[in-house]
């Protein structure tokens, strides 16, 4: 993953991100909150050399103190000091624990001894830092003294005696609060870059390169419309859905630039992928386009086309397979455009083998030669072999991948599927595309040409036919194309 990649696991996962600071804020405000307040109090004592007090005495003096100082800061927290402060002051603890409690420090090149002791209670904190500095005096004193007896060469002075603090040291809130920010921030970029690594589902065209490099078709954008109004002719001609069909459209016309592929399989890794709602948008774009299109429903197990088009499917794809009746007697009309249906017909035992048929082969070959071109909705990939079977009877494959659905896996299943058979893989749609973020699919809103000379007439008639049901009896004033009867 490079730093694109990071950027966009960050934006996917923002949500997870916001949440995780906001609860390490929360916790760190909380913590500030609920936490008992602890008082520290400060004294400092000097160390001098008693001597005659001349300029050499001092200067040996100074040197002898700095570097007895630093043995003076380890003394405060050793027995002899604390024990004389514990019985002192009385209190109900033992050396250990009050070294927790009280810490000594020397500033650099100096002879100044800080000792601070820590309590819940701001007068008792100053009473043992008081009570450790008088003791630190005397032990000093006990322990420089010469054993031939006579005074100790060291003296130390309490020059700041402990007072009351009047302020906590403990808990600090704004460093608790930013602490707590910081760690709930790191934490939500852990696991959004955590749950990107492990998350394989295909989000948008950088997670699709990572598996195929076959051409993008284009993509189509989530609409929450498209599962009442599924249909091309029942959203605005200016709508992003509509655009994206008219982009696909022609990307599928460079893509068989050749013209090699006039017959078109669209199919999915799984079910629920869009598949079917591609292949009939994408035929009603082809037909307004003015091209004459034929769409098959040759998915024998779940058939939809009938259903979105309002089309009878009780004679189809299967009777024409088992010779009960001929193509052009099934060939529905559909809209004012060049768009005939062959809808699945009955469902068969055996799906495969029909479709796998030489009758199966033979039909593509005479809608070719009827149609400009076929499209052929037909059943996914990894659960059947129906498209694996049927795809070696086209011209080319179209594979719809539902974007944050499919897994990466799946479709490198599919593809290797495909490619076992040797089929002529077109491209790739993306379904469901997020309308914002870093996976959204950019359209453009511009008029174009096509769009414009599209008769308004036209378009509102289509809509209507398509909200009305079209039911094969309103289309019977249009004539079947008639194709050779096969032999």
């Amino acid at each position: 993953m490079d730093l694109r990649d990071y950027g966009r696991v960050l934006r996917r996962n923002w949500l997870v991100i916001v949440a995780l600071t906001m609860v390490g804020l929360l916790v760190g405000g909380a913590s500030a909150l609920l936490a008992q307040p602890t008082y520290t109090a400060e004294a400092k004592l000097f160390v001098a050399i008693q001597g005659s007090g001349s300029v050499s005495e001092l200067q040996q003096g100074n040197t002898f103190s700095q570097a007895r100082v630093q043995s003076y800061v380890k003394t405060v927290t050793s027995p002899i000091v604390l024990q004389p402060a514990i019985d002192s002051l009385g209190l109900d603890e033992n050396v250990d624990d009050l070294s927790r409690r009280v810490k000594a420090s020397t500033e650099l090149n100096t002879v100044i001894i800080n000792v601070s002791a820590s309590d819940r209670s701001p007068v008792q904190a100053a009473a043992i830092a008081q009570a450790i500095a008088n003791s630190l005096v005397q032990a000093v004193d006990t322990l420089e003294r010469p054993k031939a007896g006579g005074t100790s060469p060291v003296s130390l002075s309490i020059i700041t005696p402990a007072q009351a603090p009047t302020a906590p040291s403990a808990p600090n809130t704004r460093v608790n609060i930013i602490l707590g920010l910081v760690i709930g921030l790191a934490l939500g970029i852990g696991a959004a870059v955590l749950r990107g690594k492990l998350d394989s589902r295909i989000r948008g065209e950088a997670d699709l390169r990572r598996v195929t490099d076959s051409p993008l078709l284009g993509g189509i954008a989530f609409d929450a419309d498209a599962t009442r109004k599924p249909l091309l002719t029942q959203t605005p001609a200016q709508s992003p859905r509509a655009e994206s069909f008219r982009q696909l459209r022609t990307n599928l016309q460079f893509a068989n630039v050749a013209g090699h592929a006039k017959t078109v399989l669209i199919s999915s890794s799984l079910p629920s992928e869009g598949k079917s709602t591609t292949a009939t948008n994408l035929a009603i774009a082809l037909a307004q386009a003015g091209q004459a299109v034929c769409l098959i429903d040759a998915d024998l197990r779940r058939p939809m086309v009938s259903e979105y088009l309002g089309l009878d499917r009780n004679a189809g794809l299967t009777t024409c397979l088992v010779g009960q009746t001929d193509v052009n007697d099934v060939l529905q009309p559909w809209g004012e455009e060049n768009l005939f249906v062959l809808t699945s017909g009955q469902i068969p035992p055996n799906p495969s083998e029909l479709l796998g048929s030489d009758e199966m082969k033979t039909l593509i070959l005479r809608l070719e030669s009827a149609f400009d071109t076929v499209v052929i909705d037909a059943p996914p990939l990894l659960p059947v072999t129906d498209a694996a079977v049927l795809s070696q009877h086209v011209g080319g494959v179209v594979m719809v991948v539902a974007a944050q659905q499919t897994r990466s896996q799946d479709l490198q299943k599919s593809l290797n599927a495909l490619e076992l058979v040797q089929a002529n893989l077109l491209g790739v749609i993306l379904n469901r595309l997020p309308v914002k973020g870093p996976d959204a699919y950019a359209y453009s809103y511009y008029n174009n040409a096509e769009s414009q000379s599209a008769p308004p007439r036209e378009e509102s008639a289509a809509r209507q036919n398509s909200s009305s049901g079209n039911t094969p009896a309103e289309n019977a004033y249009r004539p079947a194309r008639v194709l050779p009867r096969s032999r």
